[in-house]
């Protein structure tokens, strides 16, 4: 009985957390300090950027520019409109949205400038994209950038004047290949000014916003980073996965040259993405508010520093719960695995045979092989073979989340009975993720801290309950575990945002972490009742993956991916 009440305690813990990291901020209201940003105001902009469609060259494109140039200009920025050509490739993608070749139409950057108090010192460079998609009027991507960065001006003009020049920049042809931006990073002399970048994305309609991306040799940006904005939210495991993955925004440009930066974007409500449901009513306001308050604290102590950080080793990274930041040098991760290592071994020494160490490690290297078949073989059966639209698939991720968490929850209880109870054993359950730690550490030490952190803190837990009181190594057990899930819960919802309709195994990582810091605490799950629940969680897995499978095209698909096959 002690045990299930330390679980139940335990999981509600953890989900309150990952709620709490996981939800965005309620918006502020127009009558906010006028020095702080206010999703309300913000949405006046996106109101009139997101009316309609506004792809490169056409007439409601125009309509927006000019917008963006009346309110720039009202704030007392110095505006220019940078014209550029298009690329033949861009040319081509604009083509096809068309439906028919026509004349390449111009690309027009906007560059406005709000001068400092230095004006030989480096710049901040707030950016963001003004065109949309075909089809889509782009409420979100990019009309929630846009009118971020205009309410952050507007509340940096409310204060005193910045000690060096912060540059605007509004990229046009973004949706065609990042043209406005390759433009600007080659050809305009004023990209010499500029000494860091902030830049605002989206790919979705919702959620948290996070902080998925930096330049080269972070650790004195990630300082001020951590040390000047509220609430943030980015990991260097995303920044990490960033690189290796074939995805760009405009930063992606200056990156390749070397300018230091910030990318902010928000994937919650990814029905959203490129979507012709994708108003301003459409918009989470909570998510424009999050990105918003995060980009103006970061403007303004950017604006602010005496000069701005260099290059410095790169730092390991991630929120804890969306309320601080933890940033510590890599070789940290190190001294983290010895505590963990330690922490299970003092807890596994003359209490567990080396037969029962193995056994326990076999179950943790069994949980992930049996669930990342299960997600592969489920999700196989909510996919439309031939037929499946990526937009659709995007659509789904609600559902395919439920679907994942529904696996993974059968996969652990039909595996618990085999699992160890006593807790020398459950050390050798830690085993093969302190390995994928240790390997993690050496190839990759900015992303390690995902294995290394929990089991670091798992490993203390049951060395506590080992020299300590019994009732201390229990509340420490409860705690790492509330803590240690909790963060696995939100991990893998943002790890399924953002790749689960492809590549939903995944999950198997935060399952597992979870089932090592779980296993103290879970009872043993009598046989009968482990296959009943076995069975209705894999039966409510398939209903949704068939659910997914043969509901009709979701109306939020983008316009151009049916019309002419293009996912």
């Amino acid at each position: 009985m002690q045990r299930w009440w330390a679980l139940m305690i335990a999981l509600a813990g953890a989900i309150l957390l990952a709620i709490v990291a996981t939800t965005p901020p309620g918006a502020l209201g127009a009558d906010a300090p006028t020095a702080a940003f206010s999703a309300t105001r913000a949405m006046i902009d996106d109101r009139v950027i997101g009316r309609a469609p506004h792809p490169t060259g056409s007439t409601e494109d125009a309509h927006v520019r000019d917008h963006l140039v009346r309110r720039l200009s009202e704030m007392g920025l110095e505006v220019t409109l940078v014209p550029g050509t298009m690329s033949p490739e861009a040319k081509k993608r604009l083509d096809g949205w068309r439906g028919s070749p026509a004349a390449a139409p111009p690309l027009t950057n906007i560059l406005a400038i709000l001068p400092g108090k230095d004006r030989s010192q480096p710049a901040v460079l707030l950016m963001a994209h003004h065109d949309s998609v075909w089809g889509s009027p782009g409420a979100a991507d990019d009309g929630a950038g846009v009118a971020s960065v205009l309410e952050t001006v507007r509340a940096l003009r409310a204060g005193t004047p910045p000690q060096r020049d912060l540059m605007v920049l509004f990229t046009d042809g973004e949706e065609l290949g990042l043209e406005g931006a390759k433009s600007f990073f080659s050809a305009d002399p004023h990209s010499a000014h500029v000494g860091v970048i902030v830049n605002a994305e989206t790919r979705g309609g919702g959620g948290r916003a996070t902080m998925f991306e930096t330049g080269d040799r972070n650790g004195a940006m990630l300082q001020l980073f951590g040390e000047n904005v509220r609430r943030p939210v980015g990991t260097s495991l995303s920044t990490f996965i960033y690189k290796k993955l074939p995805n760009s925004t405009d930063y992606t440009v200056a990156k390749k040259r070397g300018v230091p930066g910030f990318n902010f974007a928000f994937i919650g409500r990814a029905s959203q993405y490129h979507s012709p449901t994708a108003t301003p009513e459409a918009l989470d306001q909570g998510a424009l508010q999050d990105m918003g308050r995060q980009v103006l604290d970061l403007t303004r102590a950017l604006l602010d520093a005496p000069t701005l950080p260099g290059r410095a080793p790169d730092r390991v990274f991630f929120d804890a719960f969306g309320l601080f930041l933890v940033a510590y040098p890599g070789w940290v991760g190190w001294l983290m695995l010895v505590i963990g290592v330690t922490g299970y071994a003092s807890a596994a020494w003359r209490r567990a045979t080396l037969a029962e160490t193995v056994k326990s490690a076999g179950m943790t290297l069994a949980v992930l092989v049996v669930a990342g078949l299960g997600l592969y073989l489920v999700n196989l059966v909510s996919e439309v073979r031939g037929e499946g639209n990526y937009y659709d698939r995007l659509a789904a991720i609600p559902r395919l989340e439920w679907q994942a968490l529904a696996v993974c929850l059968a996969v652990f209880v039909a595996l618990r009975r085999w699992m160890p109870s006593r807790n020398g054993a459950v050390a050798g359950a830690a085993v093969p993720l302190l390995l994928f730690g240790a390997l993690a550490q050496v190839a990759a030490p900015t992303a390690a801290y995902i294995f290394l952190v929990p089991l670091m803190l798992g490993g203390l837990a049951l060395a506590i309950e080992r020299f300590a009181a019994r009732s201390a190594g229990m509340v420490a057990t409860v705690v790492v575990a509330m803590l240690g899930v909790g963060y696995m819960i939100g991990f893998g919802f943002f790890l399924l945002q953002a790749v689960g309709p492809g590549l939903p195994m995944v999950a198997t990582i935060p399952l597992a972490i979870s089932v090592v810091l779980l296993l103290p605490i879970v009872p043993v799950i009598e046989r009968a009742r482990a296959n009943w629940t076995t069975g209705i969680l894999l039966l409510l897995a398939l209903g949704i993956a068939l659910w997914v499978r043969l509901d009709a095209l979701a109306p939020s698909v983008a316009v151009y991916s049916t019309a002419n096959g293009i996912h």
